[in-house]
């Protein structure tokens, strides 16, 4: 057997025991040949881990170390919606294992089969740089966040997996509370002041009665896989961490927030590493396509009143997020470099919200 990693040799053994995870794989899949540990460094979020055990390639997920929000990184949580979800017309990878042994890895984890293709990254693949391509890759996007959108979730056996009535209100409140965790160590660094007043406005532009579904709660362009072939089909539909059930259009919202419009203001510097706009070139979808392709595909109504809330609702949980890894970054339990970048990025997209808010930057 052999063993090696990426990055930070000091940060991958906080987030793995080769030695230990090695016993546990021979006790649950049996004796492997070969055996390969490396940290993909793609995520932001939860750690991510390839593993290659005989002649199978797998992926473990398992939370970062130290200590985290409150039901932030949930991994098996992820699982057990990943596993529910087997049967479903949401494309997938295959669940493997779920262990909540501390002793493994230092944390939750669980494993599933790794799956071939393609994550958008900064870039598109050259074979899918055509118009008509293109075109495909934002209807599979849309299209796909209908299927989840369509799951029956009392069929699979997710219907406890949240509470429908108050869920925008409480994303809202969940959300600052979040950004108020962070606070209580960045505050020392520099202050945001501006996003207490899109906190404010939030709470108090709430939607009416939304409709319920599946939520994913991640969902966006990089976290979906294209596979390897010519036509744009996505194949799998990663990071399930924070999905529940509630309003579908935070989903909306959130993958809109991600999907750049020729004329709109550039993205944020300190966070280019979060956002591409390779989609502003001939024959992507804009916003407005995208839209319209999901309201007929599901009945669901998103005007420009409802773009104005989830999008600015989107971007103030980017923020969250990115206060959060500021925080982590600042007490020394992470080595992603985008960190110590949110020392600006927070406040840039604290100034975007409001552009939002403002109508300087619509549907």
């Amino acid at each position: 057997m052999s063993e090696g990693s990426e990055g930070s040799e000091d940060y991958f053994e906080r987030i793995v025991d080769p030695d230990r995870l090695a016993d546990y794989l021979e006790a649950e899949l049996g004796p492997a040949a070969e055996f390969h540990v490396e940290h993909h460094k793609e995520g932001h979020s939860n750690e991510t881990l390839f593993v290659t055990w005989g002649d199978r390639d797998l992926v473990i997920r398992r939370p970062p170390p130290g200590e985290i929000a409150e039901n932030a990184h949930d991994v098996l949580r992820e699982h057990r919606v990943v596993d529910a979800l087997q049967g479903t017309d949401v494309p997938l990878p295959r669940t493997v294992l779920a262990c909540d042994d501390h002793a493994i890895v230092g944390s939750d984890f669980y494993v599933m089969e790794r799956v071939e293709g393609d994550v958008f990254r900064g870039s598109e693949p050259d074979r899918f740089a055509t118009p008509d391509a293109r075109r495909r890759v934002g209807e599979e996007l849309v299209d796909t966040l209908a299927i989840v959108h369509e799951v029956d979730y009392e069929a699979v056996g997710l219907d406890d997996l949240g509470y429908p009535p108050g869920f925008t209100e409480r994303q809202v409140r969940r959300w600052s509370e979040q950004l108020m965790w962070a606070f209580d160590v960045t505050a020392e660094e520099r202050e945001v002041p501006e996003l207490y007043g899109v906190m404010e406005w939030l709470s108090d532009n709430v939607p009416d009665d939304p409709p319920a579904t599946l939520v994913h709660g991640d969902y966006k362009l990089d976290n979906v896989m294209y596979g390897p072939g010519s036509d744009p089909e996505i194949v799998a539909v990663f990071d399930w961490e924070m999905s529940t059930l509630g309003d579908p259009l935070t989903d909306l919202g959130w993958m809109l927030s991600y999907w750049w419009d020729e004329g709109d203001p550039a993205p944020p510097a300190a966070t280019d590493t979060l956002t591409s706009t390779f989609m502003t070139r001939e024959g992507y979808p804009t916003r407005r396509d995208l839209v319209e392709r999901y309201e007929a595909r599901t009945g669901i109504a998103y005007g420009e009143e409802e773009d104005r809330f989830y999008r600015t609702l989107a971007v103030y949980k980017l923020a969250g997020l990115g206060e959060m890894f500021f925080r982590r970054y600042l007490e020394g339990n992470s080595d992603d470099p985008m960190y110590p970048k949110m020392r600006e990025g927070v406040p840039q997209l604290a100034a975007r919200a409001r552009r939002i808010i403002d109508g300087e930057e619509p549907l």
